[in-house]
């Protein structure tokens, strides 16, 4: 079975072929730590989660090598980082602890990689010298500056002419450049700011020449596979791809270019400089994080999505669903520990998720209505299908129950045990009684020929 994968570069589905099967290389973008994740920062650490787990299931979990980096020197850390009155590593190891469990919340795996700029200034260094060395970079007034004219193929990811992306690159005009467009590898720190030194001063790099030198540092280059919102084709990755065809990589950067859509909250993208936010971390502790994991993956990746009160609701309906067909079914014994073939078909087309998840709640069906040997093997392909894309991965009793702490679980469990008792001894007021306090308590019982079952309403 052939994955196909949509190249940005290309602009169309590419089967993927790998430089080394044995050594799968891809590399995201990561966070800026200096605040919480929105989850629109989560989109894409969701959907390439769901790539490398499906890169893993076809070449190998150890042959699949995943990098994503972390920016953690940035004008809002700095500014952070003053009014606290801390060192920057203070604020950004906070938030990178808090940014790496939330989002393990959602299921995410973590990279193999995570490698830091402020670790990697070295490689930094050495990246720009050799850009410099071969005439695609030059020093000026303490910065050092890009020579997009010294990459002809500059604006070809993008598809953006030359008077277009000097208008969008929203770079200062200054004037030790060369052309508009240039862009700066290096650059003096200001008072109060971290430096480091240089060849050409103290001072700190610029966030393109970070990305170029841990891909370098953590994979090698060229890789198989670079991903990222699709806000970040240009400039970020545009100029990327120009450095690292021009310093000592003229033989390939990226085989593959990989973008999501946006996430938009109403008819605004969502952006914390707006203001338009939620918070992963905020969102994780009111609901699943298998349910912001499907309402992140439920439209296709690369299209753009609205987020609201009423994806979630729906995508938490969708896991009851089949978490409902998986408690129903707790004595089928599965027969088969793969997906569907259909399921891994869909996913192998391009990550098309709403296909997948047509399937899983395919299988759903065919659990609950097969006969014995297909519902076997429909029980042991839907635990297959859930596991490879992150889903499924809690006891269908202990979805339902919400997460309710153990105290309340004892409480419901005794009300529910007193509640059977009054039914069997034909109290139909105490029943009642004890179904009303359970609804005080915001849970649903249902009864069923094996017996009542209970979970906390959302």
């Amino acid at each position: 079975m052939t994955l196909t994968l949509y190249d940005t570069m290309a602009r169309e589905k590419r089967p993927f072929v790998p430089a080394d099967p044995a050594r799968v290389t891809m590399y995201v973008c990561g966070p800026t730590v200096y605040n919480y994740a929105h989850i629109g920062n989560a989109r894409p650490v969701v959907v390439f989660d769901l790539l490398f787990r499906v890169l893993r299931h076809l070449y190998g979990e150890d042959a699949v090598l995943y990098a994503a980096n972390v920016t953690d020197v940035d004008d809002k850390i700095n500014q952070k980082a003053i009014e606290e009155g801390v060192p920057i590593e203070v604020i950004t190891d906070r938030y990178l602890a808090a940014y790496n469990a939330d989002m393990s919340v959602l299921g995410a795996h973590r990279p193999t990689f995570q490698p830091r700029a402020t670790q990697t200034m070295a490689a930094i260094v050495d990246f720009i010298e050799r850009l410099v060395r071969s005439n695609a970079a030059y020093a000026a007034e303490g910065h050092v500056l890009f020579n997009t004219q010294a990459f002809t193929d500059y604006g070809k990811l993008s598809g953006r002419p030359m008077d277009e992306m000097i208008a969008g690159a929203r770079v200062d005009v200054a004037p030790y450049k060369s052309h508009p467009a240039d862009f700066v590898l290096w650059k003096p720190s200001k008072p109060g700011e971290p430096v480091w030194d240089s060849p050409w001063g103290p001072g700190r790099p610029g966030w393109h020449i970070e990305c170029s030198a841990m891909i370098e540092q953590t994979l090698g280059l060229p890789i198989d596979i670079h991903g990222g919102g699709i806000d970040l084709v240009f400039p970020h990755h545009e100029n990327e791809l120009a450095q690292g065809m021009c310093g000592s990589h003229a033989h390939g950067y990226a085989n593959y270019w990989m973008h999501n859509g946006f996430l938009n909250f109403g008819e605004e993208k969502m952006s914390k400089s707006l203001g338009n936010v939620v918070l992963v971390h905020d969102l994780v502790t009111k609901v699943p994080g298998e349910a912001i994991r499907w309402a992140l993956l439920v439209g296709h990746y690369r299209q753009p999505m609205e987020w609201s009160g009423e994806l979630i609701e729906q995508s938490k309906k969708s896991l009851d669903r089949l978490y409902g067909a998986l408690r129903r079914a707790a004595d089928v014994t599965p027969s088969t520990a793969e997906p569907s073939h259909a399921f891994l078909a869909a996913l192998h087309d391009d990550l098309n998720t709403p296909q997948a998840f047509a399937e899983l709640f395919a299988l759903a069906s065919e659990l609950e209505t097969g006969d014995p040997d297909r519902r076997a093997r429909a029980k042991g392909q839907l635990l297959a299908a859930g596991a490879l894309a992150g889903f499924l991965q809690a006891d269908p009793e202990a979805w339902f129950q919400g997460g309710a702490d153990p105290a309340l679980k004892a409480r419901v469990e005794a009300l529910i045990a007193a509640r059977a008792a009054a039914r069997a001894a034909k109290d139909w007021p105490e029943a009642d009684r004890i179904r009303d306090e359970l609804a005080a308590l915001n849970v649903e019982v249902m009864d069923g020929p094996a017996g009542a079952t209970w979970r906390v309403r959302t």
